[in-house]
């Protein structure tokens, strides 16, 4: 029988100072007391500079250096950031020129049309596919298929003709609507359509070769926007999982086979959990051969208004 080992005597080891170890953290980085009595502007000098707090403030001043240097800032978004009414928060940022270009998927074009129209939107999904009514309703596809089939007749992408479309209309809500805003402040708003995802589909008013030939220039406007991005610019990623990740790795494939530099930008995606294509696609791989890769995780409905703040707070340093 194998003799069992005695236990190691711990009054051998050898030990080193604490001054002298190598530590991640110290006193200087920790938070500091937010007094809710000063402006919110000095709120994001008590975050400590550690992990996540550190990076949303890179994140905020990488923003705001952007502006300064009148880079390009594409904001890539899902139907979720609509629903959660960040709509006025995206119009500020567009008015102050801290986004300069905004690309959707199509279920967000649907959201901020009906709240344009309507003053309300998002229906109960389970609700309405036990009885076949989910997305059934009769004016937005005929109203939303209608515009973008006759902006396509007249050479404009989704985007333009469902911002231009929309003012056409006079909505009551359109102060609230990122489509229409961005028409109105001439701010480049793409659309990138897969066939099938949205309820405005499922009517015999849709045009699959309108929406097919609008969305193939929108996604050629997108590659043409993004050098605007070199050396300063940034894009943020709020809660697309797949469609405007992949749209923008092909896109920035398109621009730098042109001969376009796009590279040295920050990269930020912004949602409540981290998914495998936003960090590979807009994240990690883009940045990859120089640039900021930063992600932040939180619900959006909290964390665009909080990086919006923080980019006001920063742009403060340049006046």
């Amino acid at each position: 029988m194998t003799e069992r080992p005695k236990p190691v005597d711990l009054s051998q080891v050898k030990t080193c100072s604490v001054r002298n170890r190598p530590t991640k953290v110290d006193f200087s980085l920790l938070a500091k007391v937010p007094n809710v009595h000063q402006p919110l502007s000095e709120f994001f000098e008590t975050l400590p500079l550690i992990l996540k707090a550190r990076e949303l403030l890179i994140a905020c001043q990488r923003l705001a250096e952007a502006r300064v240097k009148e880079k390009g800032v594409v904001f890539m978004m899902g139907a979720h950031a609509v629903k959660c009414g960040l709509g006025p928060i995206i119009i500020r940022m567009m008015e102050e020129r801290l986004i300069t270009c905004v690309s959707m998927n199509g279920a967000a074009t649907i959201h901020d049309f009906e709240l344009a129209c309507f003053g309300h939107t998002s229906e109960d999904v389970e609700r309405g596919l036990e009885d076949g009514s989910f997305g059934m309703v009769k004016e937005t596809p005929e109203m939303m298929n209608k515009i973008v089939a006759d902006g396509v007749k007249v050479g404009c992408g989704v985007g333009e003709s469902l911002g231009r479309g929309l003012r056409h209309l006079l909505p009551r809500y359109e102060r609230i609507s990122i489509l229409a805003n961005a028409h109105r402040l001439g701010v480049p708003l793409t659309v990138h359509i897969a066939l099938g995802t949205d309820t405005i589909h499922q009517h015999p008013s849709c045009n699959g070769e309108a929406y097919g030939k609008g969305s193939m220039r929108d996604f050629r406007q997108l590659a043409a926007i993004l050098p605007g991005m070199n050396d300063g610019g940034a894009v943020i990623n709020c809660g697309s999982a797949v469609v405007l990740p992949e749209v923008f790795l092909k896109a920035l494939t398109i621009a730098r086979n042109l001969g376009n530099s796009v590279r040295n930008f920050t990269a930020i995606n912004l949602d409540m959990i981290q998914h495998y294509r936003p960090m590979q696609n807009v994240v990690l791989r883009p940045t990859r051969s120089g640039g900021t890769p930063i992600s932040l995780t939180g619900h959006h409905e909290i964390m665009l208004p909080l990086l919006y703040a923080g980019v006001k707070s920063c742009l403060k340093e340049y006046r």
